[in-house]
Parts: C-alpha cells; structure tokens; sequence
C-alpha cells in the first residue's frame, strides 16, 4: 500500500482535441503540466512518453499513472480490451492500447478511466460535488458525457455509461436542423446540444452568440430534458455541468426553469431538501478537473496495490 504523503503521481487527460500530461499530488498540487494537441496515435502517445521522461528527471518517479479517456474506451479491468479504445469517429484511434502505451511511457502502472469520468472524481473530492455521495457530472463541448456517482461509487455497466447518446424529443421548432450526432443524427442529445451542433445550427460558436440569442432558449429546453431523465433513472442530488459550451453562465438559470416546466412537478424536491439552484450547478474546478481526478485515480489504484 503506497503512502501518499508527498508521493508523486501521474495524470493523463487524453481529449479528443488535446492531452495533458501532468506528475503531482493527490489533491491537485502540480510539479509539471504540459499540453498538446490530440493528432496521430503515433505522434501523440510518443509526446506523451517525453513528458514523462523528463518530468521524471526533474521531479522524482511516479507510483502510479491516472488516466482519463476520450471514448468509448474499454475500463472493466479483467476484459480483455480493457484499456484500449472502443468503437470511435476517431478511427485511426480505435483499438489502441491506450492505458499500455501510457503506462511503458511513464514506466509505472496505470489505471484508466474516461475523460467524464475523472472530471467527476475531481469534482466529488475537491470542487462542486464535496459532501455529496449521488452526483452526475456533465460535460458539453465538442461532445456530450457524463460521469454517474451513486451511493459514492462511479457506475459502470457493461461498458461505462454515454449519457450523451440519451435520446429526447426534438422541439417543434428544431424540426428543420439535421443533427451532427455520427451514429444517431438528430436523435440524442449530442447531435443536438453539443458545441458543434451549435456551430452546425446557428453558424458560429457558442461564445460567439449573444445572451439573448434564440440558440440558449433551445439549448436551455434540450439540457433540461437530459437533467429530466438523470433525475427520474439515478435521482442524483446534485448535476454538475463543465466543459465549454458551459462557460455561458446565464444557461443554468434557463436550464433550470426549463427543468421545472418539463417535470411538471412531479418530484417534491422540497421534500428532499433540495432546490433547483443547488441541484444543477456549474463546475468549480474549470480545466483543471480531469487533471486532479486523473491524479486521484492514481492515488486510489496505487493505494490498493
């Protein structure tokens, strides 16, 4: 069992549009941080291999590497695609040895998890989610997921769940946009809501339209309908949203006024002591979360050895 007092670890966040590799503590405190863009398997996992040779030069050996995954990506330790990424637009990256690659590369073992997955564990330990055991972090970006804690514990089925792919009924009035979902067009939440969604809708990105621009009356509706069905399959007590479209903020007031029209009523959250603006709120760590997550899963896989 590794003491973690002071002991370094390494943390991989491996986007589908950059990594960062960091070496750290537990907690979040940085030694080195370095990012690059995602491009060939190649090109990126030998950047990745330099990162940690000479981190390590400067700043003492890891005991253990935590990596969060861009996916799908197989995380079931004991199957036997376990680290290595599944089914994926990114082509040239399906079925790399993702977790075995990074772990030759820093020379120590390594644990994987996906890229939502670690931001949720940053966020449970050290951001929006502390003192709180039922949470969903979600990410809307380039893409749509989210991570599912329950009860304190990450939820993994036969593979990890793709919340971004949960189907909702488009609105009348999106009846013309096609989608930009790869495997499901206009019928899930990606396709609709996503950043490049947005871009496909309105013709530019998200930072680029206006407050009270018709886009966020519409993407307030579609968010509230994938918060509705979080809330009636695992009742989490609190849903953390992150990633960039989010950094709009005047979203979580439409969001959750749009929540509140489409349940009707139907839970009490008074009753639970709950109210809807501390049930869905706005990551505290920002870009950091994947980093500080991917250092606890370090933590916590060296911990059990």
């Amino acid at each position: 069992m590794t003491n973690s007092r002071n002991t370094l670890y390494g943390a991989v966040e491996a986007g589908g549009t950059k990594f960062v590799c960091a070496i750290g503590e537990a907690g979040g405190r940085l030694h080195a941080q370095a990012a690059f863009a995602t491009t060939t398997p190649k090109e990126t996992l030998a950047r990745v291999a330099d990162f940690f040779r000479e981190a390590q030069v400067s700043h003492g050996r890891v005991a253990a590497v935590g990596i969060g995954s861009f996916g799908p990506v197989h995380v079931r330790p004991g199957a036997a695609q376990y680290g290595r990424i599944a089914r994926t637009p990114k082509l040239r990256w399906e079925g790399i040895d993702i977790l075995g690659e990074i772990a030759r590369a820093a020379a120590a073992p390594a644990a994987i998890d996906t890229d939502v997955n670690i931001a949720l564990l940053g966020e449970a330990r050290h951001g929006a989610g502390v003192g709180y055991d039922d949470l969903v972090y979600v990410t809307v970006g380039t893409g749509i997921g989210a991570g599912v804690l329950a009860n304190g514990k990450i939820v993994y089925g036969f593979a990890h769940p793709e919340v971004g792919h949960m189907h909702v009924p488009k609105a009348a009035e999106d009846a013309a946009f096609a989608g930009v979902c790869a495997f499901h067009a206009d019928r899930c939440v990606e396709g609709l809501a996503s950043g490049p969604a947005l871009r496909a809708r309105w013709g530019t990105d998200a930072e680029s339209l206006a407050p009270e621009h018709p886009a966020w009356t519409l993407q307030a509706h579609y968010l509230a309908a994938l918060c509705a069905n979080l809330l009636v399959v695992s009742a989490p007590r609190r849903i953390i949203f992150g990633g960039g479209v989010m950094a709009q903020t005047h979203l979580f007031p439409r969001v959750r006024a749009a929540l509140g029209e489409l349940l009707n009523g139907y839970f009490d959250f008074a009753a639970y002591g709950i109210e809807l603006d501390d049930l869905i709120v706005p990551a505290q760590l920002g870009g950091r979360a994947g980093v500080i997550g991917a250092l606890e899963l370090a933590h916590d896989f060296a911990a059990a050895k």
